[in-house]
C-alpha cells in the first residue's frame, strides 16, 4: 500500500461537518491511520464500526447479498458513514447531524479506491 493516508484523510475531514476520518482494520477494529478531532475516541468508533460492518456482511451474506458497500449509522447527534477497502480495511468518519452525506460518500470512496 504506498497511499498517503494523512493526506487523503485531510481531503475528507475538509468536508464541512465531518469531525474525523480514519483507516481501520475491518478483522480487528484497530485504528491504522486517523486524523480526528477533539473528543472522538478513536479506538472505540474503530471497533464499533469493525462490528458493525462485520455482522452486517455476515446478516447479507446469509440473505444471499452482497457485502455492503456503504455504511450509514444516524444518530441526534450525528452519524458515523464508513466504506470497505482493499486489504481488510475500513475507511470511516464521524460527522455532524448536518453533514452533507453524499460528498463524504465520494471522498469516502475515493480514499478506498486508493488503498486497492
Amino acid at each position: 500500500m504506498n497511499v498517503d493516508l494523512a493526506g487523503a484523510l485531510e481531503l475528507i475531514t475538509r468536508v464541512v461537518g465531518v469531525r474525523g476520518a480514519m483507516v481501520v482494520s475491518a478483522d480487528e477494529g484497530l485504528v491504522v491511520a486517523e486524523s480526528s478531532m477533539d473528543g472522538i475516541e478513536g479506538a472505540a468508533v474503530a471497533a464499533l464500526t469493525a462490528g458493525v460492518v462485520s455482522r452486517l456482511t455476515r446478516a447479507t451474506a446469509a440473505a444471499g447479498r452482497s457485502a455492503p458497500a456503504f455504511v450509514h449509522l444516524q444518530a441526534e447527534g450525528g452519524s458515523l458513514l464508513a466504506v470497505p477497502a482493499a486489504e481488510d480495511l475500513l475507511v470511516v468518519a464521524v460527522t455532524d447531524p448536518d453533514v452533507n452525506v453524499g460528498l463524504v460518500r465520494l471522498e469516502l470512496r475515493r480514499m478506498a479506491e486508493q488503498l486497492a
